[in-house]
């Protein structure tokens, strides 16, 4: 499945955790972020990359409270933006993405995924 052919929240999480395996993050300090699901189908997720240099990203369908940020979106712009069809810092001042909490761990997450 690609993310072209993503319906529901739980598809998306399957394709984001494949996408994450090819991801490096070994130079990380870590991050925890929360995501809001504003519309086809209400939902929370939270994508967190682990600390001290390990390798792997965990990403799980529930809301997580200890969190750098908190990302709430429509789930086509979160489609686009991992698709790399949407700029983050674009999608933040267009107002199709809102940040809660530490910006800069909003930052260093989208310059995770554009890798």
């Amino acid at each position: 499945m690609t993310l072209n052919e993503v319906n529901t929240v739980n598809e998306l999480i399957e394709v984001m955790r494949i996408m994450a395996e090819k991801i490096d993050v070994s130079e990380s300090d870590g991050l925890a972020v929360s995501f809001i699901v504003k519309d086809r189908e209400p939902a929370n997720f939270y994508v967190a990359v682990n600390k001290n240099g390990n390798k792997g990203i965990d990403i799980q369908p529930y809301y997580y409270n200890d969190r750098d940020c908190e990302i709430t979106m429509k789930m086509d712009n979160l489609i686009r933006l991992l698709d790399g069809k949407l700029d983050a810092v674009a999608a933040f001042t267009l107002g199709k993405l809102k940040i809660a909490g530490d910006l800069g761990k909003a930052l260093e997450f989208s310059e995770l995924i554009r890798k």
